[in-house]
């Protein structure tokens, strides 16, 4: 692109020490203080020497319970949480099919006119 297209496309103003101001075309865009502010709290968070609670690695468990061979589906590994959304999802899908095929039977079948 030519440097000079560039220059007249973009052009930085500081409004203030804390305050940038990015001026183009079409679309004026304005960094405020809280933009800043923010930065600084964000930075400050990772960057700062206290440890945060360290939380217990539970993957090499559930890759063991997993792996396991118990003859049991893998899909039921889980637990009882497991068992219980098995079966919710088997019994909703036994009441949508009956319902399909009563709206089905019902739609096929001509209205006795009384």
């Amino acid at each position: 692109l030519d440097s000079s297209r560039i220059r007249n496309t973009v052009s930085l103003a500081a409004a203030s020490s804390r305050d940038l101001l990015l001026v183009t075309e079409r679309y004026p865009v304005f960094f405020c203080t809280s933009l800043s502010s923010t930065l600084q709290q964000v930075s400050r968070r990772t960057l700062s020497s206290s440890a945060r609670a360290q939380l217990e690695n539970k993957v090499p468990h559930k890759q063991k319970l997993f792996q396991e061979d118990n003859g049991m589906p893998v899909h039921l590994k889980g637990g009882t949480t497991d068992a219980l959304l098995y079966r919710a999802t088997m019994a909703l899908t036994v009441f949508g099919c009956g319902y399909v095929l009563y709206a089905l039977i019902d739609a096929a079948l001509p209205k006795k006119k009384a």
